[in-house]
């Protein structure tokens, strides 16, 4: 992405910034906090932490720089259907969004839109310790070619 070099006074001038490597800002890592350490206790007292005998948990809150996008990432454990589970999370939304409102009605000015996305980190750790086994499987039990 190219944006206008800061500090130049000239708009003519651009730099190359990845946005991978972007910096969170202080406002939008306390603004995350907020929503991560609420929407954890909606949650849990709508019942939506357990769907299905599936386990979920809010694995982070990432909040755009304008404040106006909330990423939620959902973790989803031990489900046969996770994306069963992200349907149910998607159709209690609007009650999630209003609870959540409520509660930080105080804090925000605006309430971000919410966006609900799987995370999916254990299912990388599952695969990385399963190769792993296989390293040491294939190290202790060398097969002959």
């Amino acid at each position: 992405m190219l944006f206008p070099a800061l500090g130049t006074g000239k708009v003519s001038k651009f730099v190359s910034i990845n946005p991978e490597f972007m910096v969170e800002g202080k406002r939008q890592k306390q603004v995350a906090g907020v929503l991560h350490e609420e929407l954890t206790g909606i949650f849990r007292k709508k019942g939506l932490s357990m769907i299905d005998g599936a386990l979920v948990s809010i694995s982070g809150v990432k909040v755009t720089p304008d404040l106006l996008e909330a990423r939620v990432y959902i973790s989803i454990f031990q489900s046969k259907d996770p994306l069963a589970v992200m349907k149910k999370i998607d159709e209690a939304s609007f009650e999630i969004k209003r609870d959540l409102t409520s509660k930080v009605k105080h804090q925000l000015r605006r309430m971000p839109e919410l966006r609900y996305y799987p995370d999916d980190t254990l299912d990388h750790v599952f695969r990385i310790e399963e190769l792993f086994r296989k390293l040491d499987d294939d190290k202790e039990n060398p097969s002959t070619n």
